[in-house]
């Protein structure tokens, strides 16, 4: 099993809450994560049609049965009985003595705010990042990182990748969002995911995405919604504050596995992502995953932005931290031009709040300048972790 860099603040908050609530996208490794990080707290599954039963019809048998210290997996699936966990953690606080893991944010985020508010910490757990397969000995190149992706199985199993994301897709996208959301014109649903693929990094407008997809943009704004809850796609929302020109207020969308976006692409192999012209949008992706990882694993907030306004100015991505700013371009190219940080060196020139910023590529020269540094795309997470 490749070691989780999170593992350290789920033990952390397990000391001090009587409940931990671990979110994130399917199979990316929360169980296995649960078993191991605490392996003498019993395991139950609701995705289990007896054991889900059991649940919604009579919670209270079900931890007779089931008593704690327990893992309860995809709790989403029985939401109804969160409030009967507050009624055993406030007659007894024990901490860490409930584990919860959920896959789906909508609807877990709304029970556990009415029902556990104060009485569990949440974690989100996204897959692989980059310095967890490096501590494990895998090290790719940029393209194959983007083609093969970070999902558990596919390196602890030795999975294909492209065939591994086409169940991905068929299991977890289609019939699961189907199931839970209602969604009936499946088509039109695959057709919107794969448009999107092909928009990372980009701001999407839905309007002009209506007409391809043939369903309205409310229809494909409720479909968004719903791709982010269950961890598909998440939102980069852009920085506006105390700049004076008028700024762009629409998201960039991302794909929470890359490796899902090239396979939505077609894309099977390195040499195929390098050849594409989306590759750069593809490598962004990658990267803004591997920072959203590194604040995540830390218990942290994503803090992360971009900026444009309606001037041309633009940077890939902006970090706030105690209300400073740091600009981050991100390229896919292997060889570094000063280009590169146009946008950080037009960022500074707009406000004293704005720190020295950061070019992340593919290349493995690395150097500062007075206003900003290029460094190696591996060294994103680890830049951004507040562990390093």
């Amino acid at each position: 099993m490749i070691k989780r860099e999170i593992e350290k603040e789920l033990l952390n908050l397990s000391s001090q809450y009587p409940v931990v609530t671990l979110t994130g996208p399917r199979q990316a490794g929360k169980t296995t994560l649960a078993k191991a990080a605490f392996p003498r707290h019993r395991y139950v599954n609701l995705e289990l049609p007896d054991i889900r039963n059991l649940a919604t019809s009579d919670a209270k048998s079900f931890f007779n049965t089931f008593r704690p210290p327990l893992i309860i997996d995809e709790i989403q699936r029985a939401p109804a009985i969160l409030s009967h966990i507050q009624v055993i953690v406030d007659s007894d606080n024990t901490p860490g003595q409930l584990i919860l893991t959920g896959s789906n944010q909508l609807q877990l985020n709304e029970s556990v705010t009415q029902s556990l508010a104060g009485r569990t910490a949440l974690l989100k757990l996204l897959p692989f990042s980059i310095i967890e397969l490096q501590n494990a000995g895998i090290e790719l190149q940029a393209a194959e990182y983007v083609t093969r992706g970070f999902l558990p199985r596919i390196y602890d199993k030795g999975q294909e990748a492209f065939k591994a994301y086409g169940n991905y897709l068929e299991t977890y996208v289609e019939r699961d969002l189907r199931q839970q959301n209602n969604i009936r014109n499946l088509s039109s649903f695959e057709t919107f995911i794969r448009l999107l693929a092909g928009r990372v990094g980009q701001i999407v407008n839905l309007h002009s995405l209506s007409n391809d997809v043939g369903v309205s943009s409310t229809t494909l704004s409720e479909w968004l919604s719903v791709l982010e809850a269950s961890y598909i796609i998440h939102r980069v929302y852009p920085y506006y504050n105390n700049f004076g020109k008028r700024l762009i207020k629409s998201p960039k969308i991302y794909f929470t596995e890359v490796g899902l976006a090239s396979y939505l692409l077609g894309i099977q192999t390195d040499g195929q992502a390098l050849r594409d012209p989306l590759y750069g949008g593809l490598f962004e992706n990658m990267v803004v995953n591997d920072i959203l990882k590194a604040r995540y694993n830390a218990g942290m907030p994503a803090n992360l932005y971009f900026f444009r306004d309606s001037h041309g100015g633009e940077v890939d991505l902006v970090f706030e931290e105690r209300r400073q700013l740091t600009p981050i371009e991100i390229k896919s190219s292997m060889t570094f031009s000063d280009e590169m940080a146009r946008g950080i060196r037009g960022l500074q020139k707009l406000s004293l709040t704005i720190q020295k910023g950061i070019v992340f590529y593919a290349g493995d020269l690395e150097f500062e300048t007075a206003d900003y540094s290029v460094r190696n795309f591996r060294q994103a997470g680890e830049l951004f972790s507040p562990t390093s």
